[in-house]
């Protein structure tokens, strides 16, 4: 996954900007005072003019960047940077001052809004939290680059303020190189505007192999809002096993194991799957805690069945589904070599080969491959590639039918059944339940292994619905796949806007705006611009007044030492933020954010001596500081990135990161008035209680979405939206 990687730090440069734009506005904010004689008003405004033009530029960020793409929007944000960068090195008056201002916050505001989307879209899922703290870690590393800097200017006779603000430009020149010559597009973006054989090219640069042809597919169904969406549940196994069963052989989904002539066979049952029992139970199961999310329940029930030997799911399965018919020919497609004028890209078909044919699985047969002959089935058959990567050692490659976080995608076919529901193809996302008793003899043996046993059977949990792009009207024409149209053809067809009237959109909105408005209330970003000035108030000069240093640069010191404690926690977060998950980060964190708060609340009321107190204050404002860059900085941005489906995931960025800036403003705006009417105390106070509250929200609303494709997170929104609103009309 070097590349996936590699990509994800450069993108993540935009919020090193940020970070070390954070810190040189706070140091300079002392010396810009003095020479200005500015009033605290102005002194606001000066600061949060960059959060007003980020606003102002997030509000059509998403939207536009839906249309033309993440990458040329992370352009133009390296281009605000070094534009606002020289302006502010020249600033003759305020007025010049503010406008260079309004101009990095467009920079902040694209960086800070899209850095977190591209890098989602980009990243395997097993390791998309890793590389979505790295905006995080990026950003504190420059405000502590930032910081060493502004504390060696301040020991000068007469430090330049303008030279601290014009530096900016030069680490904005790497940031512009990077994203023209490295960066590549989003594959989801692709993947919805039709460029298919682009999408798939970025996806092999990623992820390092040939046959992305799984995650292909996934992109695909990932385009779908809105359907219905059922759980169910199947035994997986041997043909032999289902022999003798009164089972009607439509109901089944037919796979093909390795071994030459052996097939196994998805058998459907209730009242098994874990997965299932929490979808139907959620309302009950929550009864005692009417608040409680059902969504909580779902998700964590996927993530407490995961099997022991880790995200190894159907190692033996491959990799090429085609449908098959009693009466229809068994067509085999392949995405290179079978070509046609009926699916053309927005290219306007100057790329022959860069469309979507029917399953959009490469056909890489082998000999067993076209010895064998598929028995007649309305299930769906999945033809196994006997050194699929998917064999290979222990751990699960995302490809083939894997998509990543123990999930793998599949589909069937079935007849118009007797209730009169219309038939046709299914989209399911497979997954293994690690229930006792449901694994035996050596499905799950290695590479080499005869498989072979009685009693052999996986049993998996399954989404099902509707594929994002078959046409019920082409069904009789060539049923040949699930994906029988085009993306180009459908993506201007679907109202955009009125996709967020969706059930499940609207309940990730609710998530995603709630968690947004909590962290901001919560004060980091007022305290971030304004740690000089705070560990000033809490008498830090005090600390350093024997090594000869003055207050101004000794809270400069403290501010570089507080930011440089942040980088290893920060580390400690990429760590387990794919293995503790989000949401148990949060609820660890939050408490000890509240402590530290009561605490300094306390020693600014009740003065012990002065040197107890300033030293109290500041070890408070440093773990305060540290504990939230562990999780409740990066996650609210890493959960906004994840929830939305890829179709109007820009456009819900855009209304959650907006939620986001207005916040920013009304907090660092008012920091200093509040600082001088309520004290310290009073301030840290207020932080505490939404605290508080972002712990209960956390608990009641937010799931754990680590290691879970982006598109099986929106299909669980959508089923947990049903649950929410049956437990409410109950």
């Amino acid at each position: 996954m070097k590349g996936a990687v590699l990509v994800a730090l450069a993108a993540s440069i935009g919020n090193f900007l940020q970070g070390w734009d954070n810190a040189t506005i706070a140091g300079a904010m002392v010396y810009i005072k003095k020479d200005m004689a500015l009033k605290s008003s102005v002194e606001g405004l000066i600061v949060a003019i960059s959060l007003i033009g980020a606003t102002i530029i997030t509000t059509c960020s998403g939207p536009v960047s839906d249309w033309v793409g993440r990458r040329p929007m992370l352009i133009l944000s390296s281009l605000f940077y070094f534009l606002s960068g020289l302006i502010m090195l020249w600033s003759p008056n305020v007025f010049v001052l503010c406008i260079a201002r309004l101009l990095d916050g467009f920079g902040i505001g694209l960086a800070v809004t899209l850095v977190p989307v591209y890098i989602s879209e980009t990243a395997p899922s097993d390791i998309r939290g890793l590389l979505n703290t790295l905006p995080q870690f990026t950003g504190s590393g420059g405000m502590f680059i930032s910081y060493c800097m502004v504390f060696s200017m301040s020991l000068s006779v007469s430090p330049s303020w303008r030279l601290m603000l014009g530096v900016l430009s030069i680490p904005s020149v790497l940031y512009f190189i990077l994203t023209v010559f490295f960066l590549p597009e989003s594959p989801r973006w692709l993947v919805s505007k039709g460029k298919m054989l682009e999408a798939k090219k970025v996806l092999q640069r990623l992820r390092g192999v040939e046959d992305v042809s799984g995650e292909m597919a996934l992109l695909v169904e990932g385009l779908g809002i809105g359907g219905e969406t059922s759980i169910e549940e199947y035994i997986i196994g041997p043909a032999e096993e289902f022999e003798g069963e009164a089972a009607d052989e439509k109901d089944k989904i037919r796979l093909y194991g390795p071994g030459e002539g052996l097939s196994w066979v998805a058998k459907p049952v209730t009242g098994q799957s874990s997965l299932a029992l929490a979808s139907r139970q959620g309302s009950l199961i929550n009864k005692s805690m009417a608040l409680m999310d059902p969504l909580v329940t779902l998700f964590g029930s996927v993530h407490e069945k995961l099997p022991e030997s880790g995200s190894m799911v159907f190692p033996n399965f491959g990799s090429m589904f085609s449908t098959a018919e009693p009466h229809v020919k068994n067509e085999q497609w392949d995405e290179e070599s079978q070509r046609g004028d009926d699916y053309t890209s927005e290219a306007g078909g100057v790329d022959s080969d860069d469309n979507l044919h029917s399953p959009l699985l490469s056909r890489q047969a082998t000999s067993m491959d076209k010895d064998m002959v598929p028995p007649p089935s309305h299930g769906s058959i999945l033809s196994v590639r006997r050194h699929s990567s998917l064999m290979q050692g222990n751990v699960e490659a995302v490809g083939n039918t894997g998509i990543g976080g123990g999930w793998q995608l599949a589909w069937k076919w079935s007849e118009k059944g007797e209730d009169g529901k219309e038939g046709g193809f299914k989209r399911i996302y497979l997954h293994q339940e690690d229930i006792p008793g449901s694994r035996r003899g050596s499905i799950l043996s290695l590479p080499g292994e005869d498989v072979h046993g009685e009693g052999e059977f996986i049993q998996a949990a399954a989404l099902v619905s509707q594929p994002a792009l078959f046409s019920k009207e082409l069904k009789d024409q060539r049923p040949v796949g699930p994906a029988m149209v085009h993306p180009s053809e459908t993506v201007s067809k679907t109202p955009i806007w009125s996709a967020l009237l969706e059930p499940g959109v609207k309940h990730a909105l609710i998530v995603g705006i709630g968690i947004q408005i909590l962290q901001q209330f919560s004060g980091i970003n007022g305290v971030l611009y304004y740690t000089p000035q705070i560990l000033e108030e809490a008498g830090v000069e005090v600390l350093l007044s024997n090594m000869g240093i003055g207050s101004e640069s000794s809270s400069f010191l403290i501010s570089a030492f507080t930011t440089f404690l942040m980088l290893p926690c920060i580390a400690v977060a990429m760590r387990l933020m794919d293995i503790s998950g989000r949401r148990r980060l949060l609820l660890t964190t939050i408490p000890v954010l509240i402590v530290s708060l009561l605490i300094l609340v306390v020693f600014e009321l009740v003065t012990v001596s002065t040197m107890v107190n300033a030293a109290i204050s500041t070890i408070c404002v440093v773990v305060y500081f540290c504990i939230f860059v562990m999780a409740y900085g990066p996650i609210p941005n890493i959960l906004c990135s994840e929830i939305f489906p890829t179709r109007v995931r820009g456009l819900c960025i855009a209304i959650c990161a907006m939620v986001f800036w207005i916040g920013d403003i009304i907090v660092t705006y008012s920091l200093p008035v509040m600082l001088s009417a309520i004290g310290l105390a009073g301030v840290f106070g207020i932080y505490a209680v939404v605290c508080i509250v972002s712990w209960i929200f956390v608990y009641l609303k937010v799931p754990e979405t680590k290691g879970m494709p982006l598109e099986v997170i929106a299909e669980f929104f959508s089923v947990g939206a049903r649950q929410a609103a049956k437990g409410a009309t109950n």
